[in-house]
């Protein structure tokens, strides 16, 4: 092979993968070899959505579900392991998507992805005021425990409120460990009201799943010492203009937009529906749970707890 691969002009190793990949040193024949690289030459490929019906059903199913083409493709490696042929990679899915000369997936699935905002914010980007951070006794994220940061266990929850037209917001709370959420209707922004409706959320939640909440600086949590002394959960307040701080938090939020996006009046929502949403988002695979769902590690905990 050194000799053929020095007579050739090429590297060693070419030479090992082009007779391996057509046969082997038995049965390489060179005009099979052409052939066959002439065939996998051709252009254009059906894609292996096109080729696998069945696999492409299943795809729009879950896109219909509002998954990521990633979360898709994570779920169906963890789901057949062993079968390549259902598996596919959320390249395939996007391409498949926005190309529809390649006729996989009807272009209606567009709708089902999340969609991202315009133009890209600085990370000092805030919505708050210029009193944001002005808080009294706070508590900060500095001296939040380690197995808080860690995630080493469940019952640290993140939260933030998240807001739309006509002062209309509601509170988005997520916990830490299994990234599950939980939304709750939020009347006004005003300390009192805030507090009063994170003390009524927290006492549907045991206290050992409900050990501590990490808020930005907002005004609405000026009165987190009363929260504390109701629920006896620690508030740990983020540094000012730092949502990167409360990322798990952030990065639901994006989530939450596809259902309730910008501008429309969140007050109109019911409690009932606000949970529905919640349950949809909890129930879609993540990356970062190695493609569980957050309803399946925070009902891990809850079982735990006995």
């Amino acid at each position: 092979m050194r000799s053929i691969a020095a007579a050739l002009g090429r590297s060693p190793s070419t030479i090992s993968r082009e007779i391996r990949r057509n046969g082997g040193v038995e049965a390489y024949r060179a005009s099979h070899a052409d052939q066959a690289a002439w065939d996998r030459a051709q252009r254009p490929k059906l894609c292996k959505l096109r080729r696998n019906r069945v696999l492409a059903r299943l795809v729009a199913s879950k896109l219909r579900l509002e998954w990521a083409p990633e979360q898709i493709a994570g779920w169906l490696k963890r789901t057949y392991p062993d079968d390549e042929a259902c598996q596919v990679s959320h390249e395939t899915i996007y391409r498949s998507l926005f190309i529809q000369t390649r006729g996989a997936l009807k272009k209606e699935l567009l709708a089902h992805l999340r969609r991202t905002r315009g133009t890209r914010r600085s990370r000092h980007y805030t919505q708050k005021t210029s009193t944001h951070g002005r808080i009294m006794d706070a508590v900060s994220i500095s001296e939040r425990p380690a197995a808080v940061e860690d995630r080493a266990v469940p019952g640290h929850w993140e939260g933030d409120l998240l807001f739309g037209s006509k002062n209309s917001q509601i509170a988005t709370l997520v916990e830490r460990q299994s990234r599950y959420l939980m939304l709750t209707k939020v009347a006004r922004k005003d300390p009192e009201t805030v507090v009063d409706a994170l003390i009524k959320h927290a006492k549907k939640l045991p206290h050992e799943l409900y050990k501590s909440l990490t808020w930005d600086r907002g005004t609405e949590m000026r009165g987190h010492k009363r929260f504390t002394l109701a629920t006896h959960i620690q508030v740990y307040l983020c540094d000012p203009r730092s949502p990167w701080q409360r990322g798990s938090n952030e990065n639901t939020n994006g989530l939450v937009r596809q259902y309730l996006p910008k501008g429309i009046d969140l007050s109109t929502y019911s409690q009932a529906q606000l949970n529905a949403i919640a349950a949809r988002i909890n129930e879609r695979p993540r990356k970062t749970l190695d493609f569980e769902t957050p309803a399946e590690r925070f009902h891990e905990a809850v079982a735990s707890t006995g």
